[in-house]
């Protein structure tokens, strides 16, 4: 599952931050910040999800309508790793309400947290994906997959899923 946030900085402006995660396991594969979001701020966050978890072919990536979902880059990029484009209905959010409590969670546990509810700038915003991400895979634990870690879930689905697939 995909989908893209707004981050708000100190000066105004905003970062906007995309991630994929695995509506197993809810672990986050692969992520990218950016000042701006063209169709690279998806394909770079799906090259770095295809780089730590290399797909089966047939592999359904689901995110919302937004314009950098239906790109030609981004759709050459799931063509070439035989993944198969899933969106949402037009006009139904809740098609995509997984990665939507994503951003819940990480506004909530990381912006109520400063004494003033922004990101000081794109690199503050870039490193605290990256620490929340961390945190988010290793150490938060959740009642959706039997409060297990999400990194510690989704290894255990692959080698569920290893030992299950013939060679």
């Amino acid at each position: 599952m995909s989908d893209i946030t707004y981050l708000p900085l100190a000066n105004g402006a905003w970062a906007y931050l995309c991630a994929f995660q695995d509506a197993c396991s809810k672990h986050v594969v692969g992520w990218h910040v950016m000042a701006t979001m063209p169709e690279e701020l998806v394909t770079t966050a799906l090259q770095r999800a295809f780089w730590a978890q290399p797909p089966t072919p047939g592999l359904v990536v689901h995110s919302d309508r937004g314009g950098q979902y239906c790109g030609n880059a981004y759709r050459a990029l799931l063509h070439e790793r035989q993944a198969v484009r899933s969106q949402s209905r037009r006009g139904e959010c809740y098609d995509n309400a997984q990665a939507e409590s994503l951003w819940s969670r990480l506004k909530t546990e990381v912006l109520e947290l400063r004494e003033w509810p922004v990101f000081a700038d794109l690199d503050d915003a870039q490193a605290s994906a990256a620490d929340y991400f961390d945190y988010y895979n290793h150490d938060r634990l959740h009642s959706s997959i039997g409060y297990q870690m999400p990194y510690h879930a989704h290894q255990h689905l692959l080698q569920t899923t290893a030992l299950n697939c013939p060679a």
